[in-house]
C-alpha cells in the first residue's frame, strides 16, 4: 500500500457566483477547482510572504547603503567606552 502523503483540509464558505467563476476558471486551464484554488492560493501567499520580508531598495537607497557598508562611520567615544566595558565584563579581551 503506498504511503499516504501529508496534507491538510482547508474548508470555506463561498457565494455561488465565486464558486460559478472559480469552476469557469479551472475549467478554462484543464484542472480541478481544488487544484486551481490550491494553486491561486498558494501562489498569493508566496507574493504575500515575499511582500513582508524582502526588502526593496530604490537605486539611491542602494548606493547609500552600500556606502555605509563599504566606508562606516566611525565609532562615537561613547560607544568605543561602551564596548571596552562589556569586554571587560565578559573578558573577552
Amino acid at each position: 500500500m503506498p504511503a499516504r502523503a501529508n496534507t491538510a483540509r482547508l474548508e470555506a464558505r463561498i457565494s455561488t457566483d465565486l464558486h460559478t467563476m472559480l469552476k469557469r476558471a479551472a475549467e478554462l486551464q484543464g484542472r480541478s477547482v481544488s487544484d486551481f484554488v490550491v494553486s491561486a492560493v498558494q501562489d498569493a501567499a508566496q507574493r504575500a510572504i515575499e511582500q513582508a520580508e524582502v526588502v526593496r531598495l530604490s537605486l539611491s537607497d542602494q548606493h547609500n547603503f552600500a556606502e555605509a557598508l563599504l566606508s562606516p562611520p566611525e565609532t562615537p567615544p561613547a560607544l568605543q567606552r561602551a564596548f571596552a566595558r562589556r569586554n571587560k565584563l565578559l573578558r573577552t579581551e
